[in-house]
């Protein structure tokens, strides 16, 4: 299935989590919050919420600097 992810779009597996798309970009220790069809996602919902076709997935970063 197609999702977007951080504006780019992305062909995922059918159901998959949150956290397992984490895992799969290689972001899961860098992820500080995240927002499906610009609804935030809770840390603790990441592993028990699946995408679905066409989901607008942004995943957000803090960094530091001046």
């Amino acid at each position: 299935m197609k999702i977007v992810l951080n504006g780019e779009t992305k062909e995922v597996n059918d159901g998959i989590s949150l956290f397992a798309l984490m895992e799969q970009e290689g972001v899961t220790g860098k992820v500080m919050a995240a927002a499906i069809n610009m609804q935030i996602v809770k840390k603790e919902d990441w592993g028990t919420k699946s995408l679905e076709e066409g989901d607008k997935v942004e995943l957000l970063q803090f960094v530091g600097g001046g």
